[in-house]
């Protein structure tokens, strides 16, 4: 993939270093900041958004589609449906 097909927000995100996301954390909605990290993939990394919280699983399935990011919580990380970390090296 490149940074072209990214969504605006994607690639706004990835500039900027963070992006601010509502999600609902504990019962309640929450407007939380994530970071843009790369991990390390092989030889190559790929570009994510970080939250060093704990948020559910399906909660950040929801989040990962609409940033069209890969994102990271402190219990676990979803991508966007359909795609994987191969889909986001070298961003």
């Amino acid at each position: 993939m490149k940074l072209e097909e990214l969504s605006e927000a994607a690639r706004t995100a990835i500039k900027s270093g963070s992006m601010k996301m509502r999600l609902k954390r504990a019962g309640m909605f929450q407007v939380q900041t994530f970071t843009i990290r790369r991990v390390r993939l092989g030889n190559d990394e790929f570009v994510e958004l970080f939250l060093g919280k704990v948020v559910d699983i399906g909660e950040l399935t929801r989040l990962a589609n609409e940033a069209g990011l890969p994102i990271e919580a402190e219990n676990g990380r979803a991508f966007p449906s359909g795609r994987g970390a191969v889909d986001y090296a070298g961003l």
